[in-house]
């Protein structure tokens, strides 16, 4: 067989029928590699090739039937072969999924051979057309769950620095990592970061219900610490299966900016950047939301003074290995990337005041240490990873 032969099955149970298909592809000049079977039967077990001749008057199949069998067994280019003229026939066998018909006594090898030429291209037009629209599909699905898991912080005190950084795990697309960040009328500033276990577009979806519900509450004023309890109940009743949970950590930060309260559902901890980073005091850890475990969220007061910032992160960080190892980068490792990109952007004495500005910025220092992960990994993460900034005092 060449690498160029058109590989055909021909489904036909008339031995005179199928020698005349034959003369009719040696006219044609086609080069191909045919193989006949007698019945559906066979067919439906043989189509690893690139077009079928359809009889449709088979011991085992008869008429449109045949080829709605054919096609639902995952049929490539499909030329029926009907002898029957007229064109009702042919006409619903190309809106039943064939790509052209024949009438057995009107076919010669001419015909026969542009319809075989042509059916194997428009099939393949029609495979590329569906996986355009697939990804058109998801390509707006993931924008529509960007928009919703990883929002634009809702914050109007100009002298409070909010930075926010993403990045997708290994396959590119979305898992279930979310963040927000909200001010309230009375100044208090809530950030959020939040992970659903696993990663795929079920878990997304349910990150992006959290996060919305999440919003929500805040800006209706939901106290603080009654927050992750209605959080719950959101995620037990849209959660796909009941062994899915969610982690979180929120930060409430005070309207005078000097204090803090810190919440934790399972989460881990964020770290203080006062100057080296540090893992925040806590002795108030609650467990994680959807896990059927008695115990609340307790919120560990935080006195952070006039100058601090704090960084919350989900778990994709933690997760990375260190190269081609199986070690894992762990809180100790993210600690020191954090303090690695920290020392890197602090402002040289011979830069000028745009690079000191620069090198200062917090979305340098969250997208610095989101690729400083990646590149200690080797490559892009296995899970998703979410950062959020929140500073205070220059």
């Amino acid at each position: 067989m060449r690498d160029d032969a058109i590989r055909l099955l021909l489904v036909e149970d008339d031995d005179g029928d199928a020698l005349l298909v034959r003369e009719h592809l040696e006219d044609a000049g086609l080069t191909v590699d045919l193989d006949w079977v007698r019945t559906l039967d066979e067919a439906v077990a043989r189509l690893d090739v690139d077009c079928v001749l359809l009889d449709l008057g088979l011991p085992d199949a008869v008429g449109l039937p045949a080829l709605e069998r054919l096609l639902a067994a995952g049929a490539p280019a499909v030329v029926v072969l009907t002898g029957l003229a007229g064109t009702e026939v042919g006409l619903r066998a190309l809106a039943a999924g064939a790509q052209d018909y024949l009438v057995k006594g009107e076919v010669d090898g001419e015909t026969l051979g542009r319809s075989v030429r042509y059916a194997i291209q428009r099939r393949r037009l029609d495979l590329t057309d569906r996986e355009l629209y697939r990804s058109l599909v998801r390509a707006e699905e993931t924008n529509r769950l960007e928009r919703a898991l990883l929002p634009k912080p809702m914050v109007s005190d100009a002298g409070l620095d909010v930075r926010v950084g993403y990045r997708a795990g290994r396959d590119g697309l979305l898992g279930g990592d979310f963040y927000d960040v909200v001010e309230r009328p009375d100044g208090t500033v809530l950030a959020l970061v939040g992970d659903v276990c696993g990663h795929g577009p079920d878990e997304a979806a349910l990150g992006a219900t959290l996060r919305t519900a999440w919003r929500t509450l805040v800006i209706a004023g939901t106290p603080a610490g009654e927050i992750f309890g209605l959080l719950e109940r959101v995620l037990a009743s849209e959660r796909h299966r009941p062994e899915v949970f969610t982690t979180a950590a929120m930060l409430a930060v005070a309207p005078d900016r000097e204090s803090a309260d810190l919440y934790l559902a399972g989460h881990p901890v964020p770290f203080l950047l006062d100057p080296s980073a540090e893992l925040l005091p806590t002795g108030h850890r609650g467990r994680a939301l959807g896990i059927p475990v008695t115990g609340g969220w307790e919120p560990a007061r935080l006195h952070l003074g006039p100058r601090w910032r704090v960084l919350l992160y989900t778990d994709g960080l933690l997760e990375a290995t260190i190269g081609d190892g199986r070690e894992r980068l762990g809180k100790a490792g993210l600690c020191a990337v954090v303090d690695e990109v920290q020392r890197a952007t602090e402002p040289a004495v011979t830069t000028s005041s745009d690079d000191q500005a620069a090198a200062q910025d917090g979305t340098d220092l969250v997208h610095r240490v989101l690729a400083r992960v990646r590149e200690i990994h080797g490559g892009d993460l296995v899970d998703d990873a979410a950062v959020v900034l929140v500073g205070w005092g220059g």
